[in-house]
């Protein structure tokens, strides 16, 4: 069973100046935003069920997916925030959702409209079973938010039929979704209602995976070299890599994480933790972004991580999901580590600060276009795809935002993230004052008595922490996992003081991360820091970075209030005029400044060629 819980989203909030914009612009800008293109691409009118053939807007396969996660985020957005119009708006769409339901539970657009007769034949590629899963999610959100059941049990009748059509009887299919999602859904679905059959059929869609027969090969006849693309090419029992389709994967772990918690699998523990382990030391990016190819969306090998890669948005955010689990399953350390590299990095990279402009791949290099499927494209965010899985994505991700900074165990409370906020626990509010992530200055206030546990992580990136107790000073206190810990009757007016050293890093990567041999990137504290065209008037790719500059913090024109930039130096390389595709000239090197801004806020103003890696300046 979990060791932590996640908080409830009305037990946090925010207030720092990061993370809380993007959560208050979700309500505002993102969902609004969502909503208008669901509407006008036609996902919403989809599920009036009156297209018929020849129309236009036919839809698609995977359209009710996205509009599931728009709803999911505005009843996750009730939580954060109250408001009556998104309530009312949600419940219009809720009801709408609910009338295209069939008699038999059914409900998925594409296959009551354009190829009923297709229903349950092509799992692998279909996404009914994804797109239920999506449905399910939004009516356990939309049922925490406002206490109906109507859409819960809408999406009951279709788990209860999905039963009737899949699981081990002679008379059933034996298949799973090409695509996971469902699986973790249902365990939702299962806490919420108590009902065993839900957290069953889950088992059953998780451990049907890569079985002999593959129901893949045997019923769809799927190519043996594509099992892997959809996690199907042994038994998840003996998995012990990260392969395939990267959004599928980690939607794929987060089921098995969820389900060894709640049934007591040892082994798919295990898988777990090998599996999380094998993705965070040989196939993520420094930014927390996985899935280093656009071929299938997928991980490739260890160590493989080209600049150019996927790192697709969804990809991360997932990849979050399933450390948050691993997090609340063991409590140790190293997950709450990783989950603070994605968030910061990778997971709101993907998002413009304006939040209605959205990056599908988040690369760690740009330079003059980018060849991808075919077609050269930009390197601004878009507002829409025509698959639109990670704007969606976005929807339901931010309003969970202060969720990540706490955990919640039985008598004790751990503070995560240091974001400024507030927890209430039992009969205590907790409260953070500080400027985190760029500053290391944390100030935890006590509102109220009560007795408990208390902890704080101490970040892996920090070398050095002092800490102080009602102004005493505890920096001799042994960490337990990774964290200081209190166990007392905590007073109105307590005060626990924490100092984080945050000195500017230069990272070097494995020799065998072959993209990065020669390069360094540049961290302070959980950021990682990009270097954009727009700030050096270079091609980052001319950059050479000194590695022992002295950096200087520095303010930047048109991100944020408190952004610190950071300006070190390095070399400009040039070349003579006219010198060929390949040449034997010998380059010029002028020393020049160089200015780094936070990675997750890269491309927010104007079109800009980016790196994250730099070469290695020194000596020159």
């Amino acid at each position: 069973m979990f060791k932590y819980r996640s908080p409830r989203l009305s037990e946090v909030r925010l207030q720092d100046g990061f993370l809380f914009p993007r959560q208050r612009t979700n309500g505002k800008v993102t969902i609004p935003s969502a909503v208008r293109q669901c509407r006008d691409t036609g996902r919403i009118d989809a599920f009036r069920l009156q297209w018929r053939p020849g129309m236009a807007k036919q839809p698609h396969i995977y359209w009710d997916s996205d509009f599931a996660k728009v709803l999911e985020g505005m009843a996750l957005q009730l939580l954060v925030e109250p408001n009556a119009g998104l309530a009312a708006e949600l419940d219009e769409y809720v009801d709408l959702v609910i009338s295209a339901q069939q008699p038999d539970g059914f409900l998925n657009t594409y296959f009551i409209q354009v190829e009923p007769e297709k229903r349950w034949k092509k799992l692998i590629t279909d996404h009914e079973l994804y797109c239920a899963g999506h449905l399910m999610e939004a009516a356990v959100a939309h049922f925490q938010a406002t206490g109906q059941r109507k859409f819960l049990d809408c999406l009951c009748r279709y788990a209860d039929y999905i039963a009737t059509v899949f699981g081990p009887e002679p008379h059933q299919k034996k298949g799973c979704p090409g695509h996971e999602e469902i699986e973790l859904a249902l365990c939702k679905l299962y806490d919420v209602t108590g009902e065993k059959r839900y957290l069953d059929l889950a088992e059953f869609f998780v451990n049907s995976r890569g079985q002999t027969p593959n129901y893949f090969q045997t019923e769809e006849g799927v190519a043996e070299d594509y099992l892997p693309v959809v996690q199907a090419q042994r038994p998840v029992h003996e998995q012990r890599t990260a392969e395939g389709h990267a959004v599928r994967a980690v939607y794929l772990y987060c089921a098995m994480a969820d389900l060894s918690a709640r049934t007591g699998d040892a082994v798919l523990l295990t898988r777990c933790e090998e599996i999380w382990k094998n993705i965070t030391e040989k196939r993520m990016y420094l930014t927390g972004g996985i899935g280093s190819t656009p071929m299938n969306e997928r991980f490739t090998c260890d160590y493989h991580l080209p600049h150019d890669g996927y790192a697709e948005s969804c990809a991360s955010i997932g990849l979050l999901f399933f450390t948050r689990r691993m997090m609340n399953l063991t409590g140790k350390a190293c997950y709450a580590d990783v989950l603070e590299q994605i968030l910061y990095n990778g997971a709101l990279s993907g998002i413009s600060l304006e939040g209605d402009r959205f990056f599908y791949v988040n690369r760690l290099e740009t330079g003059v276009d980018t060849w991808e499927h075919g077609v050269t494209y930009a390197r601004e965010r878009r507002p829409w795809f025509s698959c639109s899985c990670c704007p969606t994505s976005f929807c339901r991700f931010l309003p969970q935002l202060a969720s990540f900074c706490w955990s919640y165990g039985q008598s004790e409370l751990r503070l995560e993230i240091p974001a400024a906020g507030q927890a209430t626990f039992r009969n205590c509010q907790v409260e953070v004052q500080s400027q985190y992530p760029y500053d290391g200055h944390i100030r935890i206030v006590f509102h109220g008595q009560e007795p408990f546990t208390f902890s704080c992580r101490i970040p892996g990136w920090c070398r050095n922490a002092s800490v102080s107790l009602n102004g005493q000073d505890l920096s001799s206190l042994q960490r337990q996992n990774g964290c200081l810990t209190w166990k007392r009757l905590w007073q109105d007016g307590d005060v626990v003081e924490l100092s984080l050293a945050m000195p500017v890093e230069i990272v070097r990567a494995d020799l065998r991360v072959s993209a990065c041999r020669g390069r360094v990137a540049i961290r302070r504290g959980p950021l990682v820091y990009a270097v954009e065209g727009l700030d050096n008037a270079a091609d980052p790719g001319s950059l050479l970075l000194d590695p022992e500059s002295a950096w200087q913090f520095e303010a930047v024109e048109g991100l944020p209030e408190g952004t610190l930039g950071l300006r070190g130096k390095g070399w400009k390389e040039s070349l003579p005029d006219d010198c060929g595709l390949y040449f034997s000239a010998t380059p010029q090197f002028e020393a020049v400044s160089i200015l780094a801004v936070p990675y997750a806020l890269w491309q927010n103003r104007g079109d800009s060629r980016m790196s994250v890696w730099l070469r290695n300046g020194k000596g020159c």
